[in-house]
């Protein structure tokens, strides 16, 4: 393989392992109060968020990782009228959730006010609209500080955020404390959908520890992934409620309240990607059976950072 000629992106996904891809240009690189910042355009993904050296979106894809994470949670409740995203800077999550006809009020809170106005500008495609939308709500604040002060109660809660760095500003979102807070801002009928890192056999430990700490919280939680271009792999997300299991919904259900929900033009999920995305291998069933490790404020759990 030629490296040598051309610019190229190295995301590091472990101390062992590292993806590259070509740039063709860099629109932004900087720094903001909590974290490195690049918007670039590589050849094989195009236009690109890169926060602390990490690929958190990209055009050719994004839509993979977000109707994956946000329609699974949103069909699960039966009528989804006030939701709640920690993180999802660049709007794609907000974008995703506002397709539902009966959502009333979308509250977006993410800490960096940068990366909003960075992907506003350099990536309009990504929000399509959504922070124009009048549900939508959008703070710029710490997103456990914010819940934790407030006892608005929500039909959804989306976590959608960059995995734990110590260098970065999200690990404190990741804890069992948290998820507490989380299980009691929700409405009876609520569920959680986080976004919980790789589901590689080779990267596990952030997935199979997530799903383990939600389990301190919720009587029920399910993981399930999908496969993400520009992750170079298949990446896991899970779902938790207090009774509502989303393995439950067969292909059918699935495609009935999409359309009764008025969702048209996805271009990833529908009944029969989501059982699929359900049906976990056996490597990642067993992982997710034997992990103890439970994520705390006094134990965090750090992944690799740049």
């Amino acid at each position: 393989m030629d490296t040598e000629s051309g610019t190229w992106l190295h995301d590091k996904i472990s101390k062992d392992f590292i993806q590259m891809y070509r740039l063709d240009e860099v629109l932004y690189d900087g720094r903001t109060d909590y974290q490195s910042v690049k918007i670039v355009r590589t050849s094989s993904f195009g236009l690109c968020l890169v926060l602390d050296g990490k690929i958190q979106s990209s055009e050719a894809d994004e839509f993979i990782y977000h109707e994956t994470l946000v329609h699974p949670a949103m069909l699960l409740h039966p009528e989804p009228k006030r939701v709640f995203i920690a993180g999802g800077g660049e709007g794609a999550t907000l974008r995703d959730v506002l397709r539902h006809k009966s959502v009333e009020k979308a509250v977006m809170v993410d800490i960096d006010a940068q990366v909003t106005a960075l992907s506003r500008q350099y990536l309009p495609n990504e929000s399509a609209g959504a922070f124009e939308d009048p549900r939508a709500q959008v703070y710029h604040e710490d997103a456990r500080a914010f819940l934790e002060a407030s006892d608005e109660r929500y039909d959804v809660i989306i976590i959608d955020l960059p995995d734990p760095i110590e260098e970065g500003p999200a690990y404190r979102l990741f804890t069992r404390e948290f998820y507490r807070t989380v299980h009691d801002r929700l409405t009876p009928e609520g569920c959680v959908s986080v976004q919980a890192g790789s589901a590689s056999p080779t990267e596990l430990l952030n997935l199979t520890a997530v799903h383990k700490t939600l389990e301190t919280a919720f009587p029920v939680v399910a993981a399930f992934s999908t496969y993400m271009p520009c992750f170079g792999g298949e990446w896991g997300f899970c779902v938790a409620s207090r009774g509502a299991d989303p393995r439950a919904l067969a292909p059918a259900d699935v495609d009935a309240k999409l359309q009764e929900r008025g969702l048209s033009g996805l271009r990833h999920y529908d009944g029969v990607t989501h059982v699929g995305m359900f049906a976990l291998p056996v490597y990642l069933r067993e992982a997710i059976k034997a992990q103890t490790r439970l994520i705390a404020d006094d134990d965090p759990l750090y992944l690799y950072g740049t």
